[in-house]
């Protein structure tokens, strides 16, 4: 039993490896396309991880997360004219498809049957408003090869695909920023440590001990891409405690800015934290009205802090 085990986990690696290796292959000749069009790189990660309690899982945990931050900031960071590279949770959101109505009646009410032959499908009058605009961006930005979109899942997938993306990013040097958006599982059974099949309900009250997850932010900034523009996110319950998290990450893992966001407050304003400065940004009432969105200026104050980080690196 210990030996098939074993071998399945050998397995296991040995296909996110490969997977790892592609994507690496992948991300790498699409940034030279970009760096020869003379745009900046933006690696966005989004959406939260999945932690399975089982080899053979049927029970995982999650980390909190729709993945709307990362794909709105998407978004925008292709209109401020960098290519992104979107590495996402599969079936989290994804930019520009935000606008359709969510899977269920909602969309299904949002389209027509059209008359044939042959019978077709067409979008309702009512939808058309949302759907025109980003239908059309989306297209732009994929004709253009601003957007190369990566799905991962389990927690050791992203992990693998965001070194492999790293290491491909880091010869574009100080043009390239990472958006560190995804919510990453703090926490994790180790495969070796993992009951085979499904636990067992009628064998009582579950207690689990989780390892930590190693931080890729430091062998991010100091291995994989030394020289590119760092953005991490920090997301706590407790205002109390967020500034001094923050210069805390700042210190231990030498990037640049953390944003930093109280859960409750996190779509209308957020810090944005260096080493030597914060500064708010909040949505006003106005602007909320108006449909604004908390990551336009997100975007526009990181995209000149990387202007002046390129400047400074010269």
């Amino acid at each position: 039993m210990a030996a098939a085990k074993e071998e399945e986990k050998e397995e296991e690696k040995d296909s996110e490896d490969a997977a790892a290796a592609e994507t690496e292959g992948r991300v790498r000749a699409w940034a030279a396309e970009q760096a020869a069009r003379g745009r900046r790189v933006a690696l966005v990660t989004s959406g939260g991880t999945q932690v399975p309690l089982e080899a053979r899982a049927v029970r995982f945990l999650e980390n909190f997360s729709s993945g709307r931050r990362g794909a709105a900031s998407a978004e925008r960071l292709v209109r401020a004219g960098y290519a992104v590279c979107f590495l996402h949770r599969a079936r989290s959101a994804f930019p520009w498809a935000r606008a359709l109505p969510p899977h269920g009646p909602a969309l299904l009410d949002a389209l027509r049957l059209t008359p044939g032959p042959p019978p077709g499908v067409a979008a309702a009058p009512a939808a058309l408003p949302a759907l025109l605009p980003a239908l059309r961006e989306y297209r732009r930005a994929a004709e253009a090869g601003a957007l190369l979109a990566i799905e991962f899942t389990a927690l050791g997938e992203y992990l693998a695909l965001l070194r492999a993306a790293a290491r491909a990013l880091a010869p574009l040097g100080s043009s390239v920023m990472f958006y560190l958006a995804a919510a990453v599982s703090d926490f994790y059974i180790p495969v070796s440590e993992m009951p085979e099949h499904k636990i067992q309900s009628s064998e009582g009250p579950l207690q689990i001990t989780m390892k930590m997850v190693p931080k890729m932010l430091s062998p991010l900034v100091r291995e994989w891409a030394p020289e590119a523009f760092v953005i991490s996110f920090k997301l706590e319950t407790n205002p109390q405690i967020l500034l001094e998290k923050s210069r805390q990450a700042l210190e231990k893992y030498r990037h640049q800015v953390v944003v930093a966001n109280v859960l409750e407050s996190r779509r209308t304003s957020v810090i944005i934290v260096t080493r030597d400065s914060q500064t708010p940004l909040s949505l006003s009432d106005e602007e909320i009205a108006q449909g604004m969105e908390i990551e336009e200026k997100i975007v526009s104050y990181l995209q000149g802090q990387h202007t002046a980080f390129i400047e400074r690196k010269g």
